[in-house]
C-alpha cells in the first residue's frame, strides 16, 4: 500500500522512539505475561489475529486502553498487518505513560510467515 509522505514521516518518527519486539519474541513475551494489542479495525481483527490478543481498533484506543490495560507497567505489543499503525500505537501509549510498550516488527504479516494461522 503506498502511504502519504506526511503519513509515513509520523509512522517513522513513532518507530524511531518505540522498541520493537521481533515476531518470533512474540510467544515467550506473552507466555510471560505480556499482552498482544491488535490495534486493527474489526474486520481486520476477524479475519485473523494472534491468538489470545486483546482488541482495540486504533480509532479507540486512547479512550479504551485504561479500562482494558490499567497496569501502566505492563508489557503491551501493538500490531497491526505489518507496522506503521502499530508503532503509531505504541507511541500513543508511550505519551499516556505506558512504560513497557513495543510494536511487533512487521506486524501479523512477519508473526504468521513464522507461525501459520491454525
Amino acid at each position: 500500500m503506498a502511504y502519504t509522505e506526511k503519513f509515513q514521516q509520523l509512522a517513522d518518527a513513532a518507530r524511531a522512539r518505540v522498541v520493537e519486539a521481533l515476531p518470533e519474541e512474540v510467544d515467550e513475551l506473552m507466555a510471560g505475561g505480556a499482552v498482544a494489542l491488535d490495534i486493527r479495525d474489526k474486520e481486520e481483527h476477524d479475519l485473523d489475529h494472534i491468538r489470545g490478543s486483546l482488541h482495540i481498533s486504533r480509532g479507540k484506543l486512547e479512550m479504551n486502553v485504561e479500562g482494558a490495560i490499567p497496569d501502566l507497567d505492563t508489557t503491551i505489543l501493538c500490531y497491526c498487518n505489518a507496522h506503521n499503525r502499530g508503532a503509531l500505537s505504541a507511541d500513543s501509549l508511550r505519551s499516556m505513560g505506558y512504560r513497557n510498550v513495543r510494536f511487533i516488527s512487521g506486524g501479523l504479516k512477519a508473526y504468521r510467515a513464522l507461525r501459520p494461522s491454525k
